[in-house]
């Protein structure tokens, strides 16, 4: 009898330690998921930027461009 209950014992004992087990494996899959997702929305945040960035930068070359056009234009019209 006493055999049978450490038995029954010894067979919660590893039945909780397996659910106990799948449940941080649950919880690490879910945490890694989140983390990836975390990256994924950072990244497409940083490419956003950089992207905005780089047309600031090319319209404000393409209005010095224009400035110094219009300078030369000017310089030559006096020269004339």
């Amino acid at each position: 009898m006493r055999k049978i209950i450490l038995a029954a014992a010894a067979a919660g004992a590893a039945l909780t330690l397996t659910a106990c087990s799948e449940s941080a494996d649950d919880t690490v899959d879910s945490s890694m998921a989140d983390a990836e997702a975390n990256a994924d929305a950072g990244m497409e945040a940083v490419d956003s930027a950089a992207d905005a960035g780089m047309e600031m930068v090319d319209s404000a070359a393409d209005s010095a461009m224009e400035m110094v056009d219009s300078a030369a234009d000017a310089v030559d019209s006096a020269a004339e």
